[in-house]
């Protein structure tokens, strides 16, 4: 086994982070199972307390264990989210050029798509109800931007929820975190945002009159929207 007590601290609880990982995910370390005590870890990898700790710390908060003092830290069932946050390192190595983000967003799209045709199709009254509360707390934020991005992901979190898959609140999710760095970039206008909450309105007009193929041009406006504001940041990005 490689030690790692010759690399920097932060860089060696990574080292440490990754092995576990592994071991939880490929299943050597299943759920209910212990970590090693702290001092057979220090052993076993040459690293210091500290770096351990770092490392139990960091796994506890990619969900992958419970930590609590005085106890081995236990390792718990990973969620979907908890994997997709494992790839979330290489989707953002990813997302470093235009052509990463475009991909991303063209993979949104198919799966919104889809997702307003069921809802069109299937969603129920509670459903539709979550909905109209998303929207209606949507359109109270125009003025304030921060909060309006905040129910704008919140609008899309329902429809993600209609379906009662839970893979897909965790895709929600991860789209969220990967695409953030480029939503917070764009300038916030009130304007901008009032656009945004009309084509909401479109959407949840044609869910609630049960017309899918009208949720899905609606949808599909939206998000040729949308897009085109990410390409101006990125655009602007490109030319300093």
């Amino acid at each position: 086994m490689t030690k790692v007590s010759n690399v920097k601290s932060t860089r060696a609880s990574d080292v440490l982070v990754e092995y576990f990982e592994q071991r939880i995910l490929d299943g050597s370390l299943p759920a209910g199972a212990t970590l090693p005590a702290e001092r057979e870890i220090v052993q076993e990898h040459g690293v210091s307390r500290t770096v351990v700790r770092e490392a139990v710390l960091a796994l506890a908060n990619k969900g992958l264990i419970k930590a609590q003092p005085r106890f081995r830290p236990v390792v718990v069932k990973p969620g979907y989210d908890t994997a997709l946050d494992v790839v979330g390192s290489v989707v953002s190595q990813l997302l470093r050029d235009s052509s990463g983000v475009r991909n991303l967003f063209d993979m949104r799209i198919m799966m919104e798509v889809n997702l307003v045709r069921h809802a069109a199709l299937n969603a129920s009254g509670e459903d539709i109800a979550k909905l109209e509360e998303a929207l209606a707390a949507n359109g109270a934020a125009i003025e304030d931007s921060v909060r309006f991005y905040e129910t704008d992901i919140g609008f899309h979190k329902v429809l993600y929820e209609i379906p009662k898959n839970p893979i897909l609140p965790a895709i929600h999710a991860a789209y969220t975190d990967w695409l953030s760095v480029h939503w917070r970039q764009m300038p916030r206008m009130p304007s901008r945002n009032q656009v945004n909450f009309e084509a909401h309105t479109r959407i949840f007009d044609a869910i609630l009159r049960r017309q899918p193929d009208q949720a899905e041009a609606a949808l599909r406006e939206h998000l040729k929207f949308a897009w085109d504001q990410v390409s101006e940041e990125l655009d602007g990005q490109d030319g300093r």
